[in-house]
C-alpha cells in the first residue's frame, strides 16, 4: 500500500489522463502514472482503485440502506456458507484476518442476535459460529440489494468485455499464486 500512497501523491504533477477528468478520487491510485510506467504497477493499481471504488459504494449502502457495515456483512455471509456452524478460526481464515479481529465483531453480531457461538462438541474450547434466525432474515434481505449495487456498479461494461476480464483476472489469479509458491 505504500507504493499506492506514494502514487497518490506523483497525481499533483498531472497527466492527460488526470485533465480528463479532475474529479478523480483519492482512491484512484493509478491516475498519477504516466505512460511510461512498469505496466505491472499499473495493473496492480487500476485493480486497486476498481476495488476501492466499488467498495466504498457498497459500504455507503450498507450503511445507509441497512444501518449496518461491511465487515458485519462479510462476517454474515461467511458464516452462512456453513449452516451447521464454524469454528471461529476458520471464519478467520476465510476473512483473511487475525481471531483478535474478528472476535470483537463476533461478539457484536452476538449481542445483536444476528448470530450465535456454540461450543463444539469434540473441544469446548472451540467455538462455532452460526447464523441465528435473525441474522439470517437480514442477510437474505441485504444480499440482493449487495448484488443488485454491484451489478450497477458494472453495468456500463459490455457484457463480451466483463466475461473477457473475469478470465483474464483468472489468469491473474493463477499467475499470482504460482509466483507466490514459487517464492516459498
Amino acid at each position: 500500500m505504500g507504493l499506492a500512497r506514494h502514487m497518490v501523491n506523483a497525481r499533483s504533477t498531472g497527466t492527460s489522463e488526470q485533465s480528463k477528468d479532475d474529479s478523480q478520487s483519492s482512491s484512484d491510485y493509478e491516475t498519477g502514472l504516466s505512460d511510461d510506467e512498469q505496466l505491472d504497477v499499473r495493473i496492480w493499481l487500476r485493480l486497486l482503485t476498481c476495488a476501492n471504488l466499488i467498495e466504498r459504494r457498497v459500504r455507503k449502502n450498507l450503511r445507509d440502506k441497512f444501518d449496518t457495515t461491511l465487515p458485519r456483512f462479510d462476517v454474515l455471509a461467511q458464516v452462512d456458507r456453513s449452516p451447521n456452524g464454524q469454528p471461529m478460526r476458520e471464519l478467520s481464515r476465510r476473512m483473511m484476518v487475525t481471531n483478535g479481529n474478528i472476535t470483537p465483531l463476533v461478539d457484536r453480531l452476538v449481542e445483536d442476535k444476528l448470530i450465535k457461538r456454540d461450543p463444539s462438541p469434540e473441544d469446548r474450547r472451540v467455538q462455532h459460529i452460526r447464523l441465528t434466525a435473525g441474522g439470517k432474515r437480514a442477510l437474505d434481505e441485504m444480499i440482493p440489494a449487495h448484488v443488485s449495487w454491484v451489478n450497477n456498479l458494472i453495468a456500463n461494461l459490455d457484457r463480451d468485455n466483463a466475461s473477457q476480464l473475469y478470465a483474464l483476472l483468472g489468469e491473474l489469479k493463477a499467475s499470482i499464486q504460482t509466483a507466490e509458491r514459487d517464492e516459498d
